[in-house]
């Protein structure tokens, strides 16, 4: 059985992180203008409670846990190797 390459491993998740993170925030920002009375208003492209809600727990798990997850990981990777390191020597 073939090793997989861990920098692939690393630069496609760091890939996908970059690459949902710029689609949550394409989405987010999705909005309308109208003008009203002389008014410039704002209208969000979710109008229902339920799309918001949900909008908002996408949000939540890509721009924070995700990234979290990753970076609680890699942080560690490093105490792993740096332990590893000391404890050699």
């Amino acid at each position: 059985m073939q090793m997989y390459n861990k920098k692939h491993v690393v630069y496609g998740s760091i890939a996908f992180i970059w690459i949902a993170a710029s689609t949550v925030e394409i989405t987010i920002s999705a909005a309308f203008t109208d003008i009203v009375d002389a008014t410039c208003i704002w209208i969000p492209a979710y109008l229902s409670h339920v799309s918001k809600t949900a909008m908002i727990i996408f949000n939540r798990i890509f721009m924070y846990f995700l990234p979290l997850t990753v970076m609680v990981f890699c942080y560690a990777r490093v105490v792993h190797a740096l332990r590893t390191k000391v404890s050699c020597k």
